[in-house]
């Protein structure tokens, strides 16, 4: 027997649940466990905004955290129910990465004396719920619904960059490097064999994805 396979742990479906649940009560309550990355705003200067750019501002990383509150409910939901290791393997490492997206938001809006969305449990459960069927499906089309996902959250940050203020270097850093892994999120799954989703499908999430950001920009 090699050391590999004395030190595997196998968690039983309770270790599982436990898990889970505290992984549902750290991203939407408490300080979700994040990689060994800094955060890319670390260092930054913050610029001088006006009352109205902070609040523009705040608006825009409230939804971009809410986001990834909804990413993480995603993400789980895929992994409890993805068939092969590997592609469970994957959903685990995507969602710690973006447990640092929402590390770096929620310090921005702390920064701009502002708040997480009052709706993250609503956001959290639902994509659970969404990513368990996506799972469910088979892992081509779950791994498909992931790169599709990414690609709509990156036409989202494009706005977004375009909305911040010129000398907000602090939010501009953040959102860059959301990008940057996002768009590595939607490679890696199609790599994996993620299949193309049917256009009906495509403007299902669009609409839902368009009435979330516009309920977290304010609540």
């Amino acid at each position: 027997m090699t050391t590999q396979n004395r030190t595997a742990r196998h968690y039983s479906p309770l270790d599982q649940f436990i898990g889970n649940l505290d992984n549902a009560m750290r991203t939407i309550f408490g300080k979700p466990q994040i990689t060994e990355r800094p955060n890319p705003a670390a260092g930054v200067e913050d610029a001088k905004l006006s009352e109205g750019e902070r609040r523009q501002v705040a608006g825009l990383m409230r939804v971009n955290h809410a986001g990834e509150v909804s990413a993480q409910g995603l993400y789980t939901g895929q992994a409890l129910t993805a068939r092969l290791p590997d592609v469970r393997e994957k959903m685990e490492r995507a969602a710690m990465e973006e447990n640092d997206h929402l590390a770096w938001c929620e310090t921005r809006l702390e920064e701009l004396g502002s708040h997480k969305s009052l709706l993250n449990p609503v956001w959290y459960f639902g994509s659970l719920t969404i990513g368990a069927i996506a799972g469910v499906a088979g892992d081509k089309w779950s791994l498909g619904f992931v790169a599709e996902t990414e690609h709509q959250v990156i036409r989202h940050l494009d706005e977004h960059l375009e909305k911040l203020p010129p000398q907000d270097e602090k939010s501009r850093a953040v959102l860059t490097q959301m990008k940057e892994d996002e768009a590595h999120h939607a490679t890696v799954a199609l790599l994996h064999g993620g299949a193309e989703l049917p256009a009906p499908v495509k403007l299902m999430m669009k609409t839902t994805s368009k009435i979330m950001t516009t309920l977290a920009y304010k609540i």
